[in-house]
């Protein structure tokens, strides 16, 4: 690359070395295929310069910071101040349905009351004369991304989807899990599901065709991604590599930020100010990036810390020290 010539977006900059060939290599025939010339149009939206960070005065930050991506499409973080965890959750509309992706963390979470007063003013700027069916699902079912639940239980308009693997087969018509990709129909908006175990059991992924997002939970974000089934984790990560050939990714959203903006350093659990914390959205080149880590370890397993993330394999439950 000459002088003053501009790097192409699959440029690879800082890689370790047993990974550097092979992951600029997927990555630049991935961007290149992420283009075609039949692509369909796909709706954009902006991020935020930065994220409420849970301080340094908790007493000036709210509960939520809600962030319009584009004009369907709702990014919500949940402040450290109230859950140390600071997870984000999706809130995503069609014509007749919208679908929430998670409920918060914490024991005195009430995601419920927010998304109802959000749906209430999407619903009148809109101008949409009947109400919102609303669809409440999950990443997994780890407790930072299901404490809201009780919130929902019973509310009219409302059908909330158990993080079980049975009831997340059921309600997205997967016909054969984990290998078949499911999906929902908002109206007029097709988001596909995908099952990709590993991190835990009833853990999904989840496609909107219309902005090209992929949501991945806690399978890939930046930060530590913790792996409890090795075997189940590599399957899955291969399954997105696999969907995400043939269609464009615009970006890949996780439900955590754990990494700082400088490479290679993360944030210690627990922590609750994050004053210089890497951006949320991640690329396609980033899942290829770890698809390459994961084949490189084979059958064992290690810590790996990659330039926006670190792969932390963990020992079966029972043999984990306490």
């Amino acid at each position: 690359m000459g002088r003053g010539q501009k790097a192409p977006a699959f440029f690879c900059p800082y890689m370790l070395k047993k990974l550097a060939t092979s992951v600029c290599a997927l990555s630049a025939a991935a961007a290149l295929a992420q283009a075609p010339a039949d692509a369909p149009a796909i709706e954009t939206g902006v991020f935020p310069a930065t994220w409420l960070v849970a301080g340094p005065n908790c007493l000036e930050v709210p509960d939520w910071q809600i962030h319009e991506y584009n004009a369907s499409f709702y990014i919500l973080r949940e402040s450290g101040c109230t859950n140390y965890e600071k997870p984000f959750l999706y809130l995503i509309f069609g014509r007749d349905k919208a679908l929430l992706v998670d409920t918060g963390a914490g024991a005195t979470v009430d995601t419920a009351a927010t998304i109802q007063k959000l749906i209430a003013k999407w619903q009148k700027r809109n101008q949409h004369p009947d109400p919102v069916a609303l669809v409440v699902a999950h990443s997994h079912g780890h407790g930072d991304h299901v404490s809201g639940d009780k919130g929902f239980d019973g509310m009219a308009n409302v059908t909330l989807i158990p993080a079980t693997p049975e009831a997340e087969q059921k309600a997205f018509g997967i016909a054969t899990w984990p290998t078949d990709a499911g999906s929902i129909d908002l109206g007029g908006r097709i988001i596909d599901v995908l099952a990709i175990p590993g991190h835990q059991p009833a853990h999904l992924a989840y496609y909107d065709r219309q902005t090209a997002i992929l949501l991945t939970g806690d399978h890939l974000y930046p930060g530590r991604l913790y792996v409890s089934d090795f075997p189940a984790y590599l399957a899955s990560t291969r399954r997105l590599v696999e969907f995400t050939a043939t269609r464009p990714v615009a970006h890949i959203l996780g439900c955590h930020i754990e990494q700082s903006s400088t490479p290679f350093v993360d944030y210690p659990v627990g922590t609750v100010y994050q004053p210089h914390e890497h951006a949320l959205e991640l690329g396609r080149a980033h899942l290829l990036e770890l698809m390459a880590a994961l084949e490189e370890m084979k059958d064992q397993p290690k810590k790996l810390a990659l330039r926006d993330l670190t792969i932390a394999p963990q020992a079966p439950r029972g043999q984990r020290k306490q």
